[in-house]
């Protein structure tokens, strides 16, 4: 099965057929979509301090969790694997739960200040009592407790459109851009190209 059926699957190209839009997407199609990890993909990640991981029970039950860190709290593990550590929350466990039983998930990345998202289909599963990998995955000075590790085998991959998202910056990369106007000058100054929303 080509991974373009994982990501565009026959109910979903009736939709685009019956729509008008099947041809804007043939040669994706054709081709298929990325699967491993390119340079790109992974600058990309490296700037991220949240994503989104959405899973379903085998009854088909769909769950969103959001996951968060430090900058870069996903690493890419290899080519085809990324990874992250998994901090105590409120131990509901609906995305353990869920992985113990289904496998098949999403993982939804979006950098609001530069209104950039990546969407990643694969496979993820739980990892526990695994220190080294721990160790491996958890960013040091970070104040949580790392209790397991996450892994998600990239399926495929794609880029989303910046359409619609609305730009933000964190508190932290806020402060740092207003910097200049903090200072007491009283002379506007043009926005430095690392602060500039893109």
């Amino acid at each position: 099965m080509s991974n373009s059926d994982l990501v565009f699957p026959p109910a979903v190209r009736r939709a685009q057929a019956e729509r008008g839009t099947a041809q804007a997407y043939a040669k994706k199609i054709e081709h298929g979509f990325p699967n491993a990890v390119t340079p790109e993909l992974a600058a990309f990640i490296a700037e991220q301090d949240t994503a989104f991981l959405a899973t379903a029970s085998a009854g088909g039950a769909p769950y969103v969790q959001h996951r968060g860190g430090p900058k870069g709290f996903i690493k890419v593990v290899d080519e085809r694997t990324l990874g992250f550590a998994d901090y105590r929350g409120n131990k509901q466990f609906i995305t353990l739960g869920n992985l113990s039983e289904n496998d098949h998930a999403y993982l939804f990345v979006l950098d609001f200040s530069r209104r950039q998202r990546i969407k990643l289909w694969g496979r993820a599963r739980v990892v526990e009592n695994d220190d080294a990998l721990i160790e491996k995955l958890f960013d040091h000075g970070y104040k949580a407790k790392p209790e397991r590790v996450i892994l998600f085998t990239i399926e495929a991959w794609d880029v989303n459109c910046s359409q619609h998202i609305t730009a933000r910056m964190t508190w932290t990369r806020s402060r740092a851009c207003s910097a200049p106007y903090r200072s007491g000058s009283r002379r506007c100054r043009p926005r430095t190209p690392s602060c500039a929303l893109r």
